[in-house]
């Protein structure tokens, strides 16, 4: 995961400045020089880490910060602050036109994503704003670029324009005329891309650019190829004036630094990052969120989200219900597992739950087989003994083991486990009349986290 680095290590600068207690100016600048080598070797641009550092000092070691009665918690603050900052205050937006269409036209080098993210990007606007995109092949070029667009397309439930491998400008023309035929409100160009910035592709972006009077031009750009990031951006918004960018693959093992770097070299914001290979995989930039997440301090708005996302209307009355009249059962735990599957990997979910930074990745794989084996377990139940665990007596769970290919102390320590979680579902207060509020997602969110974090024995 992007940041794993960088988070790690400030994480350590500022349990030192916490065991100190009272702050000195010497310390504060001592904890700097740490942050500065942190965020240089998660390549983040050199110009920017000597701002950020300089503005963070500055701040710290005023007689406020170093004479409060929790300096180190100051200072932690100022840096979380300065790194929303950095990454821009606020969260940009799209801007639609009141005309419909609004066009986006994608540009970026190629690898970066640009065909898939351009589907994820009409999935996300088709889901979560009810409009109803259409995507333009214009990448002639490429091999299988334009099956490629047709089967995300497909995947995603976006109609895809293609005129085969003609002139991209005659495609987008005619795309846009289509677009207006069939009363699609948005639409998004797939664009070509090259193996590095030529004068012929942006010549060609550039005529494109003419014919389609986008409202937005974003560039797609790969995390991980770090500072040479901020050089494709810049180069691009050189040649084409680029108004935003979409930072790919941010789930990976990369340093991050181009989250960190964009905004303040280009002045060009970041709006949406890829987190994955899945269509869902795909989010908007919150600024104020990621840095929660690089401080290790969680992100539980976003997890919130997609607890939110993932539990369909009906079904949360239906168990809300259920709930309030017989209690919560194995099959609800079933349930509810197939729901935090639906919301992604346990290892993205646990990025997101304050204080699970330090989870290391074995310990995260070690909850993912427990998972598994859970769900098997369950499955080996019969109805009755799902309703009502306390049936299982030692004969059945032999059954059960046997039958999910575990051990009989497995099943005693789910029955455990369970037994618990009961007792602590009752704080949820998964209540019908506050099922639609945010206290009630708060509350589903909260069940959903228990259920990916079960105690282990």
């Amino acid at each position: 995961m992007a940041f794993e680095g960088l988070s790690e290590k400030l994480g350590g600068v500022f349990k030192k400045l916490k065991s100190r207690g009272k702050l000195t100016e010497a310390d504060v600048k001592t904890a700097m020089r740490e942050v500065k080598m942190a965020l240089l070797e998660a390549d983040v641009s050199y110009k920017v880490v000597k701002d950020f550092v300089n503005k963070v000092t500055e701040r710290s070691v005023g007689e406020e910060v170093l004479s409060s009665l929790t300096p180190a918690q100051q200072v932690i603050k100022i840096v979380n602050e300065e790194l929303i900052a950095l990454m821009g205050d606020g969260n940009a937006k799209i801007n639609f036109p009141n005309k419909p269409p609004c066009v986006i036209m994608m540009c970026g080098l190629q690898g970066a994503g640009k065909t898939t993210h351009a589907a994820k990007l009409a999935k996300y606007f088709k889901n979560k704003e009810m409009k109803r995109p259409l995507l333009i092949a214009a990448d002639v070029y490429r091999p299988a670029a334009i099956e490629q667009l047709k089967v995300v397309g497909a995947k995603a439930e976006v109609p895809v324009f293609e005129m085969g491998q003609i002139d991209p400008r005659k495609i987008v023309k005619e795309g846009l005329k289509h677009a207006s035929d069939y009363g699609n409100d948005l639409v998004i160009i797939d664009t070509a891309g090259r193996l590095h910035i030529d004068e012929e592709l942006m010549q060609e972006l550039v005529d494109i650019k003419k014919i389609a009077q986008p409202n937005e031009i974003m560039l797609v750009v790969d995390a991980m190829i770090g500072q040479d990031a901020v050089k494709v951006a810049s180069s691009f918004d050189e040649a084409l004036g680029i108004d935003s960018v979409l930072l790919t693959k941010l789930d990976s093992d990369t340093r991050g630094g181009a989250a960190l770097s964009v905004l303040s070299v280009t002045g060009k914001p970041i709006k949406f990052v890829g987190m994955g290979e899945k269509l869902d995989d795909f989010e908007k930039f919150h600024p104020e969120r990621m840095a929660s997440r690089i401080l290790g301090m969680g992100d539980m708005l976003t997890l919130i989200e997609r607890a939110t996302s993932a539990i369909d209307h009906d079904d949360a009355e239906r168990m809300a219900k259920k709930m309030q009249e017989s209690g919560f059962d194995m099959e609800d735990l079933l349930e509810n597992m197939e729901q935090i599957h639906k919301m992604g990997s346990m290892r993205s979910i646990i990025k997101l739950i304050p204080g699970a930074s330090q989870v290391t990745d074995e310990q995260v794989e070690q909850g993912e087989v427990q998972l598994k084996k859970t769900k098997a377990m369950i499955q080996s139940m019969t109805k009755a003994e799902r309703a009502k665990p306390s049936l299982i007596d030692p004969k059945r769970k032999r059954r059960i083991a046997a039958g999910s290919g575990t051990q009989v102390s497995d099943v005693n320590q789910l029955l455990r486990q369970f037994d618990q979680m009961q007792k602590m579902m009752k704080q949820f207060g998964l209540g019908g009349k506050n099922l639609h509020g945010k206290k009630a997602r708060m509350n589903r969110a909260g069940m959903l986290k228990l259920m990916g974090g079960m105690p282990k024995k």
